[in-house]
């Protein structure tokens, strides 16, 4: 079983993406980070449930949708980090997700 650890920025851009869809539907907010985290607890026995992003296929970082965001993580001995969480019409940054794991992995 896999140990996820929630890097502060990425969940920072959860609650952003939360906040923001709170100002006109506050349920719908909820819902959304509730899937979210039980989207990123299957992980702990499923590591390689997400797929490789499509902008960044020779890389090692994986990523879930759980619409309207995109879950960002790296395996890393036996630990998950959950590096970026963005909105899906937004462009990805590889920079910003490298950066993520030097600070936090």
């Amino acid at each position: 079983m896999a140990q996820i650890i929630w890097t502060e920025p990425a969940l920072a851009d959860l609650n952003e993406i939360a906040e923001y869809i709170a100002i006109d539907k506050p349920n719908a907010a909820s819902s959304l980070v509730k899937q979210v985290f039980s989207s990123v607890d299957n992980l702990e026995q499923f590591p390689e449930l997400g797929r490789t992003p499509p902008e960044l296929k020779l890389s090692t970082y994986r990523e879930i949708i759980v619409d309207p965001c995109r879950i960002f993580y790296r395996i890393d001995q036996g630990k998950i980090y959950i590096l970026y969480v963005m909105r899906g019409e937004m462009r990805l940054r590889r920079h910003l997700i490298d950066e993520r794991l030097k600070n936090n992995g």
